[in-house]
């Protein structure tokens, strides 16, 4: 949320940032003039009540000096008063909630360094890393949803069964791989000086609205029917919200949190939705950073926080991006983004590298500097005497799952279609160095020609 003094002093620097990240549904002029509205309000009420106060007193002056005439008119304004008052506090009250509803829709200002933009072609590629020694590849790479099927360790048909389309069955070493990658991650975030959480899955709305997922992505998150509650779209929400309204000391700071949790997305209106493999689904897993910073130190810690994410790729050996978000894709509530995205060399896309294959966003790394803190009401104190003040949060994700193993199944896949484990898995999957997969069950493997 931004600050209402910087939205009335800056109005212009507000509209730039409508226009810059293409919120057109939002009526601006409206909430200055409902914020003009409300202090004059606001002043009115003050001026009421300050004329009360001095009625008051003459009130008392009066009946001392025996003029129960001018006393009892003075009771009779006073009542008046009180009534007027009445009427422009329920008015400002109104206004308020009004107002409040109408902030919660402007986005974050980007930060003045981000690119400004039209559209995701005018994003910045910052580097690459992982390119210069490549793995030896097959001639013809397998995409991984018909890998996946060929080793027996994804399975999409029977989860269209039992849920839906857009979810799915890990199984056997496609399973291991998953558990391997999460218990990775984790132990990797510790060294770097993150403290775990396990959060609840399901939230409230106020949570979802202290992270900017409400009100403008409702669609795109699960409710329950019937409740207050949405499944965790990302972990980003309970572990930011866990300290909202409360007050933390300078000491407490930098916090930094990690946890894991299925994620759910509808993804309504997405466009170009993939109905094969893993990329992009409904429910997926994911290890999510977030760190709660001084205002001061919030863009070394995005640095940081980008190279602690990094570093999952490139103990995997994995070749990746780093991409710069502009203007226009920053999103609603950042003031600056990176994506970390991951190469997987099994279907050629038109912005591929050179190599062929394409880019898998697997973590966007946020600074939404005082954004979320003012939403979820977190602050600090800088010294024990002084007052409070709004923290900065930052997060990433480190990293999300179904788009690594993605990148593994591709990326280490073999001539004879099984898939090499990275090094650093395989203490995870019991020493396990290749993925051969096995042999599917059921008769509608035998009518498929796969088992005797």
């Amino acid at each position: 949320m931004l600050d209402r003094n910087y939205i009335r002093e800056n109005p212009d620097e507000v509209r730039t940032a409508l226009e810059q990240k293409g919120v057109a549904d939002v009526d601006f002029d409206r909430i200055l003039e409902l914020d003009e509205e409300w202090r004059e309000l606001k002043a009115r009420g003050d001026d009421l009540r300050h004329e009360r106060n001095e009625v008051s007193t003459e009130i008392g002056e009066l009946k001392q000096a025996g003029d129960h005439e001018q006393a009892e008119a003075a009771i009779e304004r006073s009542q008046e008063l009180k009534g007027e008052i009445e009427t422009v506090e329920e008015r400002a009250a109104d206004l308020a909630e009004t107002l409040e509803d109408e902030l919660l829709r402007l986005p974050q200002i980007p930060h003045e360094e981000v690119p400004v933009g039209d559209s995701e072609d005018d994003n910045v590629e910052r580097r690459r890393e992982g390119f210069e020694d490549l793995r030896d590849l097959p001639e013809t790479i397998t995409p991984h949803y018909e890998l996946g099927e060929d080793l027996d360790i994804i399975d999409e048909a029977r989860a269209a069964k039992t849920t839906g389309s857009g979810f799915y069955f890990l199984k056997g070493e496609g399973a291991q791989l998953e558990y391997a990658l999460l218990q990775f991650m984790l132990d990797l975030h510790r060294e770097q000086g993150y403290v775990d959480l396990f959060p609840p899955i399901p939230v409230n709305s106020e949570s979802m609205t202290g992270t900017g997922q409400l009100p403008k992505f409702a669609e795109d998150a699960y409710k329950l029917e019937g409740e207050d509650l949405w499944l965790c779209p990302t972990a980003e929400v309970p572990v930011t919200n866990m300290y909202r309204d409360d007050i933390l000391l300078k000491d407490d700071l930098p916090v930094k949190h990690q946890a894991y949790t299925p994620n759910f997305r509808r993804e309504a209106g997405e466009h170009g939705t993939e109905t094969r493999g893993i990329v992009r689904v409904h429910q997926f897993n994911k290890v999510e950073m977030v760190n709660f910073v001084e205002p001061e130190t919030s863009y070394e810690a995005f640095d940081r926080l980008v190279d602690e994410a990094e570093e999952v790729l490139r103990r995997l050996d994995l070749p990746y991006r780093i991409l710069e978000m502009c203007t226009a894709d920053l999103g609603f509530t950042q003031a600056k983004k990176y994506d970390i995205e991951v190469w997987a060399p099994g279907d050629d896309m038109d912005d591929g590298p050179e190599e062929g294959g394409r880019w898998l966003e697997v973590s966007s790394v946020s600074n939404f500097e005082d954004f979320q803190a003012r939403r979820a009401g977190l602050r600090y104190r800088p010294e024990r005497h002084e007052s409070t003040e709004y923290l900065h949060t930052l997060n990433g994700s480190g990293l999300a799952l179904p788009r690594v193993m993605v990148a593994i199944l591709e990326y280490y896949q073999n001539d004879d279609g099984t898939v090499t484990v990275p090094e650093p898995l395989r203490p995870y999957m019991g020493a396990t160095e290749v993925i051969e997969g096995h042999e599917p069950i059921g008769e509608s493997a035998v009518g498929a020609g796969e088992k005797e």
